[in-house]
């Protein structure tokens, strides 16, 4: 029988993914322009230095996943890591959006690329645990969803606080340097009381003992012979780095294409307030139609959104680029509920296969898929716009405003294109997952024996 998970429980581990969203929105929408309008690094040294901690990332965060899996205290296996870490995190904003005030192109370099390195270890030690606990509270299909539900309503509470806010909490000081490392501190400072909101109020439940003496390489294989894990993955990667594109690039898009960029604020809160009133439409359309199903034709709607956005909007108006906000909020919000609702099905296939519980080193793989898609997303914005030309805070050439169109548009849907693809293979329904649930209670019930 399955336990009912209670709302005070789905709220608790629900606020943690507050910290989670304004990381990434705070270095989707304004990490690379911070980089380079503010602190004046080249956008392709900046873009370089983002690429640079995501590389640092891939070798760390499987060692976070592992220890996290194998971690016995008393307040279970993640929990721990989740309190330790929380502060330090906050900390970490402010070192993030500080301008150095260093001359030379070769020190902002590496103060970005340190800065950013501190910036990801701290998150993937509060993230991977945080993510670890979802397949561990609820083994229902669609109970998951629902969970998953409650997560990503606080991830777009996240984001469109850091995408709206961020501007009208920057002008509250005499500076724009200043501005930037307020808002950081202020955005730290929510994102410690969000994870230490799922360290009060959530409990791991007790599991049955690990093998002991698992290498990590053994670890890794298991989890990429996964082929259910394998195919979302790499939707996953595709669609967070187009989703990573699209954010950063609308700033320059509303700068200088619109000349507008006060208006960029208005167009955040849109797609993003579109985004969390969907998504109890996909938590329903997903029961009705598969998970996978409904995650192909919501990033199918936003690769629609952002091609009308990238060639039409200027031409038409500011309504009309308001219209495919919506749109693309609308089909963006299926990438907020559904691929996590999909993970922890998979990470219990991969127990029925193996018998071993691999959480951590799954949600590493998992939050360093969605980091690296952001940074890889900066890097190629980064190279893309120093080599079409380029200048901060000048009126930009034909070529600088192509490049724009086709950041913006284009790309992002290619991604997406290349996302759909792999979902089309992807295996598990809710009649694949129950047998497997099936298999791992006889596996278990002989564990017992």
């Amino acid at each position: 029988m399955i336990k009912e998970i209670s709302r005070k429980t789905k709220l608790g581990f629900g606020a943690g993914e507050f910290s989670s969203s304004i990381f990434f929105t705070l270095t989707s929408f304004w990490l690379l322009n911070f980089l380079t309008d503010e602190v004046r690094l080249s956008a392709a040294l900046a873009g370089s230095a983002l690429l640079v901690g995501k590389i640092w990332d891939a070798v760390i965060d499987p060692f976070i996943g592992y220890i996290s899996d194998h971690t016995r205290s008393r307040w279970g296996r993640r929990r721990p890591y989740i309190l330790f870490f929380t502060i330090p995190f906050g900390i970490a904003f402010v070192l993030m959006f500080r301008n150095p005030g260093i001359a030379s192109q070769p020190g902002k370099f590496w103060w970005a690329m340190l800065t950013y390195i501190f910036f990801c270890t701290v998150y993937s030690f509060t993230n991977i645990p945080y993510n670890s606990i979802l397949p561990e509270i609820s083994k229902d299909y669609n109970e998951r969803t629902n969970i998953s539900g409650y997560k990503q309503a606080f991830a777009v509470i996240g984001t469109i606080l850091g995408a709206g806010a961020a501007l009208p909490i920057m002008a509250l000081f005499a500076s724009r340097t200043a501005g930037y490392v307020g808002m950081a501190a202020i955005f730290g400072f929510l994102t410690i009381l969000s994870l230490l909101a799922t360290f009060f109020s959530v409990r791991e439940p007790k599991l049955l003992e690990q093998p002991r003496g698992e290498s990590i390489p053994k670890s890794l294989k298991d989890v990429f012979t996964n082929k259910p894990f394998v195919l979302l993955l790499t939707a996953w990667f595709t669609n967070s780095t187009a989703v990573a594109i699209m954010e950063a690039m609308l700033i320059y898009y509303y700068k200088y294409i619109f000349r507008a960029e006060g208006s960029v604020t208005m167009a955040m809160i849109i797609l993003l307030v579109v985004t969390i009133a969907t998504i109890p439409f996909w938590v329903w359309f997903a029961r009705k139609v598969s998970k996978k199903v409904a995650y192909v034709i919501g990033m199918a709607l936003t690769a629609l959104a952002v091609i009308l956005f990238a060639f039409t909007a200027d031409r038409l108006g500011q309504t009309f680029a308001l219209v495919y906000m919506v749109l693309a909020g609308f089909g963006f919000s299926s990438h907020y509920v559904l691929p996590w609702s999909m993970a922890p099905d998979t990470i219990e296939y991969g127990y029925s296969r193996t018998g071993v519980r691999r959480e951590g080193v799954y949600y590493s793989i998992w939050t360093f898929m969605i980091a690296t898609g952001g940074a890889f997303a900066g890097f190629l914005v980064g190279q893309s716009l120093g080599l079409f030309g380029y200048v901060p805070d000048a009126i930009q050439s034909a070529s600088s405003i192509l490049s724009m169109r086709l950041l913006i548009g284009p790309l992002p849907a290619l991604l997406i294109l290349l996302g759909n693809l792999a979902l089309i293979f992807y295996p598990l329904n809710q009649k694949r997952y129950e047998q497997v649930q099936a298999a791992v209670r006889e596996m278990e019930a002989q564990k017992h024996v």
